[in-house]
């Protein structure tokens, strides 16, 4: 059975908590304690009914103030699918806490008010998918019934969202009219909206297929060198970690990165199990037919598409830290396991995130997104944001705090 990952954005009550809440609702994902527990927290909509954003409003502040500040993660399934939430705050001075659940995700559900139409908000994270290169976005109108479902309001909402995505590069994106609060096309088709012909809104996440980059290679970051040296596995040398893409299999030719050296992939374990092939996302021990000097934080690619290496990047970053982006200050790069030291050599400019315009000169404090370059004391081993997201990410890390201050998006070499 395979996993969705999506994440739900939107302003500040657009009602992303309560359309997951209506998710795990109506589909009976939710455990008879949990219930219990949001019926006893005595926080009611207009209509007398359970407030259903409790679900993922898990901290006290958020329940109080009945916004969503950090991100929440929920999991359910069905017979076809099973599913990964994360529920992003929408406040504009939690970005970096919305930039780091869309890291992990395929798919975008980016909510607008019926009644408010595209704002700042809705460009912002509109913005935010973009740079993240997320597969699919999703733009469910919510609310409809606060404008007595009228599908004027509903095509409206749509032919500005079409004229905003085509400025943004924004290809694949659907569209739904909903309503969190009453349930209309959350699990099953509206009455109340006749017009609307599509699918519901379980239907359509049980049903999407994410078409990823068809010459997109695979990449095998090595997590841990396996070496038990016991009597009975006197010889024993594998690699663990966590596959990223399709097409590891056995006897492929395949490059240890940064070192250049070369073999062939002897076998593959999983849980003692040997596999002919590995699966994108599966943690598994690759043997190789030559003892190649391999350390932690060393990939492992195949040789007809190998990684890129350099120790000068450029990369889209979004800035974590309470302190500005110091570039006098030696940071640590971390891509999968691979650590380094780099140095900021240059900020090239910032974004602002509403209208898309670069912004020169500017200093990069919390939340702020904008380009750089660096350079780094080792080779990175990466991809180009555009070929291959999942192999592009890194973290920031200040040495002195130990705190992540960044996540970057790595673009090109520099």
């Amino acid at each position: 059975m395979n996993i969705l990952k999506f994440i739900t954005a939107g302003s500040v009550d657009d009602g992303k908590s309560t359309l997951i809440g209506r998710l795990l609702y109506d589909t009976n994902s939710i455990l008879d304690d949990q219930l219990e527990a949001i019926k006893k927290a005595n926080r009611k909509n207009n209509d007398g009914t359970v407030d259903l954003a409790i679900l993922t409003d898990g901290l006290k502040a958020e329940r109080e103030q009945g916004i969503t500040i950090d991100v929440a993660y929920k999991y359910f399934q069905t017979e076809k699918r099973k599913f990964i939430i994360a529920d992003a705050p929408g406040h504009i001075q939690y970005t970096r806490n919305m930039v780091t659940g869309a890291s992990n995700s395929e798919l975008i559900i980016i909510l607008i008010d019926a009644r408010k139409g595209v704002i700042e908000q809705t460009k912002r994270h509109s913005f935010l998918a973009q740079l993240l290169s997320l597969k699919k976005v999703l733009v469910c109108v919510n609310k409809m019934d606060m404008v007595d479902y009228e599908q004027a309001v509903y095509e409206n909402i749509k032919t500005d969202y079409l004229a905003l995505a085509n400025r943004l590069g924004l290809e694949n994106v659907d569209f739904l009219p909903v309503s969190a609060l009453k349930g209309d096309n959350i699990v099953a088709p509206s009455e109340k909206m006749n017009w609307y012909t599509g699918e519901s809104l379980l239907d359509y996440l049980e049903n999407i297929e994410l078409e990823g980059n068809k010459e997109q290679p695979w990449r095998f970051p090595v997590q841990w060198v396996v070496r038990p040296q016991t009597d009975e596995l006197h010889d024993y040398r594998g690699y663990a970690g966590r596959v990223l893409g399709e097409g590891l299999k056995v006897g492929e030719e395949v490059l240890v990165l940064p070192s250049g050296a070369r073999s062939v992939v002897k076998a593959i374990e999983l849980a003692e199990a040997h596999l002919e092939a590995a699966q994108d996302g599966q943690s598994v021990i690759v043997h190789l037919e030559d003892d190649v000097d391999i350390s932690r934080g060393d990939f492992i690619v195949p040789a007809t598409f190998p990684a890129a290496t350099d120790r000068q990047v450029e990369a889209n970053i979004c800035w974590f830290d309470s302190k500005p982006l110091d570039n006098s200050q030696i940071y640590l790069l971390q891509n999968h396991s691979h650590i380094t030291k780099v140095k900021i050599t240059d900020v090239h400019y910032k974004y602002d995130v509403n209208t898309q315009e670069k912004l020169l000169g500017e200093d990069l404090k919390l939340n702020d997104i904008g380009k750089v370059s660096l350079k780094a004391a080792s080779d990175i081993v990466f991809d180009t944001h555009r070929d291959f997201p999942e192999n592009s990410r890194a973290i920031l890390i200040d040495p002195r705090s130990n705190l992540t201050v960044a996540a970057l998006m790595i673009e090109d070499v520099a």
